[in-house]
């Protein structure tokens, strides 16, 4: 076999690991993008369960801790999705863009007001 016969073979090896490892750090991006916004959820979802948890606490009721579950999640980047006020129980669900993978990361919150820190009317 003549040497003429393998010349360029090291050039296409090169361009298929180049690309291998093109599409890995793509799949890395894509996946710490997803992480990201998966934390973003959860953080935006605790926060706004706390705030509507505040306004019960606060004796306001269910409309005010709505509404301050609602601001909350918008302020840290989240939609609210929904808000359960039962009791001294405040449930929340809430969503994130996440524009690179044409997708959204939703959390769910829930936070409790104790008994002792109600305070009255």
């Amino acid at each position: 076999m003549s040497r003429g016969t393998e010349r360029g073979a090291a050039t296409i090896v090169m361009v298929a690991v180049l690309a291998l490892g093109l599409l890995l750090t793509l799949a890395a991006a894509r996946a710490g993008a997803a992480a990201v916004a998966g934390a973003r959820a959860d953080s935006a979802a605790d926060a706004a369960a706390l705030a509507g948890a505040d306004m019960l606490a606060l004796s306001r009721g269910p409309d005010a801790a709505f509404a301050a579950a609602r601001e909350t999640a918008a302020a840290n980047g989240a939609e609210l999705l929904g808000c359960t006020c039962d009791g001294r129980f405040v449930s929340v669900r809430v969503s994130v863009d996440v524009p690179v993978l044409g997708a959204s990361a939703r959390a769910t919150a829930r936070a409790e007001v104790r008994a002792e820190c109600v305070l009255a009317c």
